[in-house]
């Protein structure tokens, strides 16, 4: 299930190889795979993925994001991956969205984004920001300097 963040980025739980045709039907020309390869059995593998988004024409990135949290490394192939991406929509999944929206949080408070609106944005998704909310604040206070 493809979640809308914003007119551009869409997250979801873990996909398979049905849900690239959906994404591509959703005008999605950008897959982020936000999941470490073996995390579980049950995960499609990652060149799976990135095969079927390629026979469909969309650009695939794997951007792995740990429990043990994110790196500003995470956040720069994030914002590359989007810029590269300039004008069309982003799917972006891990096993449950979460990871997916917290990386893209972070990206937007470090380009500059309000916490509020980004918390709104990612609530009406059905995502909770508030276990990185100090993080968020903290990148969006210093690109506000």
């Amino acid at each position: 299930m493809l979640k809308r963040l914003t007119s551009a980025i869409f997250v979801a739980p873990q996909i398979d190889i049905d849900t690239v045709a959906r994404a591509k039907d959703e005008g999605v020309t950008l897959i982020v795979n936000n999941r470490p390869e073996g995390e579980s059995a049950d995960q499609v593998p990652g060149d799976q993925i990135e095969a079927a988004a390629q026979a469909a024409g969309m650009d695939y990135v794997a951007i792995p994001v740990t429990h043990s949290g994110f790196a500003p490394w995470q956040l720069d192939a994030f914002d590359e991956a989007i810029a590269g991406n300039a004008g069309g929509k982003t799917l972006c999944y891990c096993r449950s969205g979460t990871r997916s929206t917290l990386l893209w949080a972070l990206a937007r408070a470090r380009a500059g984004d309000q916490p509020d609106e980004i918390a709104r944005t990612a609530a009406g998704a059905g995502y909770d920001i508030s276990p990185i909310g100090e993080m968020i604040h903290a990148l969006a206070a210093g690109r506000a300097r």
